[in-house]
């Protein structure tokens, strides 16, 4: 199912939805409980573009769209509660590959 969400929501993303300040969102994965109830997506945002909290804020105003369209074109029994959250393993991974980096240079 997380896998599912993940494909739709992203074509939603990039075709239907013209909110700048999801253009540059990419999603991550997903959290789906096991009733089906509740989806967590987690997502990213490309360097330079539109900030985490800035996507969030879209992403939250296009929830009750991404739902609607979701029980409208797959059919489910349950429509999922839709929670987005930034990821951030990304930029502290990127982080602490600039700290070795830094490390390495010195040494």
């Amino acid at each position: 199912m997380g896998d599912l969400l993940i494909e739709f929501v992203s074509r939603l993303l990039t075709r239907s939805l013209n909110d700048p300040r999801l253009a540059s969102v990419t999603l991550t994965g997903t959290d789906v409980r096991p009733d089906l109830k509740h989806a967590t997506l987690y997502f990213t945002v490309r360097d330079g573009e539109a900030t985490g909290d800035e996507a969030l804020l879209g992403l939250r105003a296009a929830t009750g769209f991404i739902r609607n369209r979701i029980a409208a074109d797959l059919k489910l029994r349950f429509v999922p509660d839709l929670e987005f959250v930034h990821d951030e393993a990304p930029d502290r991974a990127r982080r602490i590959e600039d700290l070795l980096g830094q490390v390495r240079s010195k040494a």
